[in-house]
């Protein structure tokens, strides 16, 4: 470049006038520009970010709630459902312990026994016959399109027959069957049934009772609230012998204890044309002796009831589509769909093009109720069937997606599952609302940023000085420390995000410390505290020795044979309340547990804590151990026995593998415990002469042979 072209003219005073040079503008982007960019770029992708975890924290946190609160429902109407039951199963219980429910069945016996010797003539057998062809039969074909026999129904016995025309073919309305009970035919048995009959009918109209039903101890219904076709049969060998009914009452017979109750599954009963019933039953007697069965029908009213809270679905926050429903083990529903209560037309159609067969749906809708019809074979109904409880989101038996809360029920006798549900497109709604919201609030933000950026860009570099001083100090592991944000901008935003930050790491740090704490509850649980801290420690070889330690090695004697007849489910479920009554006994009487097997059980006393008492507390234990296995039979008829074996001295405890830690008890008590058990292959209790000597003052021993052990022979006792 030439002077000329790079100066600039000035006045001289001694000639012409001398050139400036320009100042040379630099290339790229000024300071001001750069932090501008800087600003603007951390502040919107700050923001963004913020944005994304609002929006995902935020939309879960809706989608919990939204689980929660139908969790809360079904556990409110599971819980709500078991204390019906289990108030039904007691009353029903007590009723038939009743002294005028004892009178009254010796009563109405006495005069079934009288009706054995009485015949109808044979213009009563033919009225009896023609009840059957013209009244009950064709209403019970027309609910289940099948044909019967006129005679099909009709009691074999004389009493019976008598019981039908006298009582049963005298009445076209229930409500009149029920107020009477004096079949005026002058025998004794109409006498006690009128004297009696009172207080059994005061029960069907004050508890809300479909029917009851009183049984003797030949299989007979000696007596019926509503005198259906049912009274006079043999629930034995009559024609329903094979119902959920007869298989109870014989149960409950052959139980001969006033304290049962069962509880039969809902099944379709030809008494009720085919309609279904769920029956509670429970033996009438007393300690003495038991003179029958009493049997109460339950309204599916009641179950549905509870199940809808009554029909008011929305107010008890179940919105437009949710409801909670029962299903059984057959896939069946148990209880009745809101669907169908609100719009059967709708239901029929979302029912049949889910796969339910036209002719059930059809059907569902004449008799205005899904037990026993609806089929439900859902995810969440599958999950429930196998013990679990949980939530899911699944297509639903009428085709939608749902949101599902589902568990078993704890009612004894029934196998029933309760599923809470919703349609995702409701429970969802507040999400796609806070979405939206989020999206609007989330461009709103990015916009505030950037116009706010091009005026405070120059005083950007001093509060980031004080936002990098802090972050080193949270590098640092300070979680407490805290920005100014006094300025009312970007930076003071990102200020402020820094403080949200800085207090969720402090919040998670300490969530952190206390799970650390839980954890060592946990393992505590597990092992002592002393082999906790060694095990954390880092050591491989953890054991300790142990002096005056007494030792239970229990084993359990007929289960197998016991679970030859129960499936996996059951075994297992028989089999856990054996252990959980045992774990009951050993906390009762002092005793650490050291593990369970599926036949066997060890325990100590004196391990973890010393005990100056340990021999008498494991002997007594062991005696417990065989009050539970007694109690155990006579639940479930079964003849199971209990074969333990207890020893004192020193034994070694210690942690055995390393991937998946056991804490185990070995050593000569152990080994001592384990053979003396065994030593006349008799169930008992057979201790060593160690505890045999402890103990020869306050227990009556008697000798059961000899074991050796490391070449010494020592003489086995049996506990009397």
């Amino acid at each position: 470049m030439s002077v000329s072209e790079s100066t600039t003219e000035l006045p001289r005073i001694d000639g012409p006038p001398a050139k400036t040079p320009k100042k040379r503008r630099r290339g790229g982007l000024s300071i001001q520009s750069k932090l501008l960019i800087m600003l603007l770029s951390v502040s919107l992708i700050s923001s963004v970010i913020v944005g994304i975890i609002g929006y995902v924290n935020g939309r879960e946190s809706l989608r919990e709630a939204a689980i929660d609160q139908l969790t809360t429902i079904r556990e409110l109407r599971v819980g709500e459902l078991e204390s019906a039951m289990k108030g039904i199963q007691d009353g029903v219980a007590l009723d038939s312990r009743n002294l005028s429910a004892q009178t009254a069945s010796r009563a109405i016996n006495a005069g079934w026994d009288d009706l054995q010797n009485r015949q109808l003539s044979p213009d009563e057998e033919a009225k009896l016959e023609a009840y059957y062809t013209d009244t009950f039969n064709p209403q019970l074909e027309a609910r289940t399109g099948n044909a019967y026999s006129p005679t099909a129904f009709i009691p074999s016995s004389n009493a019976g027959r008598w019981a039908q025309y006298h009582f049963t073919t005298q009445f076209s309305d229930f409500d009149q069957a029920l107020a009477v009970n004096d079949g005026n035919d002058g025998t004794p048995y109409s006498a006690a049934t009128e004297q009696y009959g009172d207080y059994l009918t005061r029960l069907v109209q004050q508890v809300g009772y479909e029917d009851l039903l009183l049984f003797n101890l030949q299989g007979d219904v000696v007596y019926s609230a509503y005198k259906g076709i049912d009274l006079g049969t043999n629930v034995v060998d009559g024609p329903f012998r094979d119902s959920a009914l007869g298989k109870a009452y014989q149960e409950a017979i052959a139980t001969n204890s006033t304290s049962t109750v069962i509880t039969t599954d809902f099944e379709r009963y030809i008494p009720s044309l085919n309609a279904p019933a769920l029956w509670v039953l429970s033996p009438v007697g007393n300690d003495t002796a038991i003179t029958g069965v009493l049997a109460a029908q339950i309204p599916i009213s009641k179950i549905n009831d509870v199940m809808t809270g009554k029909n008011r679905w929305k107010e008890q926050g179940l919105g437009d589509t949710g409801e909670v429903y029962l299903v059984g083990p057959d896939h069946l529903m148990r209880s009745i769909s809101r669907g169908l209560v609100e719009d059967p037309e709708d239901y029929a159609q979302r029912a049949i093009a889910n796969g339910t067969p036209p002719d059930v749906a059809k059907r569902i809708v004449e008799v205005n109720g899904t037990v026993l019809l609806q089929p439900v074979n859902t995810v969440s109904v599958e999950n429930a069937l196998k013990g679990e409880t949980g939530t899911s989101i699944s297509t639903g038996y009428l085709g939608n997606e749902n949101i599902t809360a589902y568990s078993p029920i704890d009612v004894d006798g029934l196998n029933w599952v309760a599923v809470a549900r919703i349609d995702t497109a409701e429970a969802f709604a507040p999400v796609v609302d806070f979405t939206r919201t989020l999206l609007l609030s989330l461009l709103a933000i990015m916009l505030v940023v950037s116009l706010l950026s091009l005026v405070l860009a120059q005083v950007f570099t001093r509060p980031i000085k004080k936002l990098v001083d802090a972050v080193r100090r949270v590098a640092g592991g300070d979680l407490a420390v805290q920005v100014p944000s006094g300025s009312r901008d970007e930076i003071g935003d990102l200020g402020l995000a820094f403080n949200d930050m800085a207090s969720s790491l402090r919040i998670k740090q300490d969530l952190i410390d206390e799970q650390q704490i839980e954890n060592q509850k946990l393992m505590h649980t597990l092992m002592p505290e002393a082999v906790a801290d060694r095990y954390r420690s880092g050591e491989e070889t953890i054991s300790e020795e142990h002096d005056n330690v007494s030792v239970v090695f229990a084993e359990l004697v007929g289960f197998d044979e016991h679970a030859r007849d129960l499936n996996g489910e059951e075994e297992t479920v028989q089999l856990n309340a054996l252990m959980r009554g045992f774990d009951e006994a050993a906390t009762r009487a002092g005793v650490e547990k050291v593990r369970a097997l599926r036949g066997g059980y060890l325990a100590s006393s004196g391990l973890i804590i010393p005990r100056v008492d340990n021999v008498r507390r494991a002997v007594d234990f062991a005696k417990e151990m065989r009050g539970v296995v007694e109690r155990f039979n006579a639940q479930h008829g079964a003849d199971i026995d209990l074969r333990a074996g207890v020893d004192t001295g020193t034994v070694t405890s210690g942690l055995v593998a390393r991937t998946s830690l056991a804490y185990d008890l070995w050593g000569d008590a152990v080994s001592l415990a384990y053979r003396v058990r065994s030593v006349t292959g008799e169930p008992g209790i057979y201790v060593s002469e160690s505890v045999r000597d402890r103990l020869q003052d306050s227990t009556v021993f008697t000798q059961a042979g000899t074991v050796e052990l490391q070449g010494k022979t020592q003489t086995v006792w049996r506990v009397q």
